[in-house]
């Protein structure tokens, strides 16, 4: 089978027993960075040397293959550098192909900079996205947090420490100054640091420079920010792109809190009169 097994997200002491079990039998690994699971089993004091084999971004797709078929021989123990493997990792095409030729996929749970981030953040945790990385350039940003202006649930974000201040001045500008968010730095390290506020002030304090691994957790747009003739509008949207007008509505409604009856009614009467005459 394939086995994805969690690592630690900076503190080693919260490598599970079972993790290190599985590194101390393995006789194939497939790893993110080689070198860093090297470093783990040598930090750990796993004295056992299994196969390594490099599976990246960059290799996946031609990897996933020659990986699967040794799974149906022997288990291969799939890694990340950090936290769990397909989370913003390599491994999901792995997973996706293993599926696909019937290999058994397991997992080891463990550390998630994600899971962590948000039970720190002081932000509502009973519903929540995750959205990766942002984008590297600010158009693509920008319009990537437009479409996220209106999302009630928590969000949470993967950011490069180079780019934070000027991704928390983007968010600032389209989720508004006030919003709720928390950077979460260096999380379960020594330097651990959470620092809550409006997204305007954390910009500010970004600004001076910001170290370490990143998680940003924004809160979710009030229910009632979305004018009923633009939820409208939204539901109509989707309807062109393919979406059933029901659940349109209750997608829309999910998200506006507008009734989404009212939604339906509204959006099949501007479809029957879309001059409005």
């Amino acid at each position: 089978m394939i086995i994805l097994a969690a690592t630690p997200i900076g503190n080693l002491g919260d490598a599970s027993r079972r993790l290190i079990e599985a590194l101390e039998s393995a006789t194939v690994v497939a790893a993110e960075d080689t070198r860093t699971t090297q470093r783990l089993l040598a930090a750990l004091g796993v004295a056992n040397r299994p196969r390594l084999l490099a599976l990246h971004d960059h290799n996946e797709k031609d990897r996933a293959p020659e990986i699967v078929e040794l799974a149906r021989e022997s288990d291969v123990l799939v890694l990340s550098d950090a936290g769990m493997p397909t989370v913003s990792d390599p491994g999901y095409g792995l997973v996706a192909a293993a599926a696909a030729a019937g290999v058994t996929v397991t997992a080891i749970p463990g550390p998630s900079a994600v899971l962590t981030a948000l039970a720190v953040s002081g932000l509502p945790t009973d519903r929540f996205t995750f959205e990766g990385f942002t984008p590297r350039k600010q158009g693509e940003r920008l319009s990537a947090f437009r479409t996220l202006a209106n999302e009630q649930r928590t969000m949470v974000f993967f950011e490069a420490p180079s780019r934070v201040a000027a991704t928390l001045a983007d968010m600032a500008a389209v989720f508004g100054d006030e919003r709720a968010a928390a950077v979460c730095r260096e999380l379960t390290k020594l330097h651990e640091e959470v620092v809550r506020g409006p997204l305007a002030e954390l910009a500010t304090w970004a600004s001076g420079g910001v170290r370490g691994e990143l998680v940003i957790v924004v809160g979710g747009a009030a229910a009632q920010e979305v004018a009923f003739p633009d939820a409208v509008t939204q539901v109509l949207e989707q309807v062109r792109a393919g979406t059933r007008l029901k659940d349109a509505a209750a997608e829309v409604s999910a998200h506006t809190g507008h009734s989404s009856r009212e939604l339906y009614q509204s959006a099949l009467a501007r479809r029957a009169n879309p001059d409005g005459s």
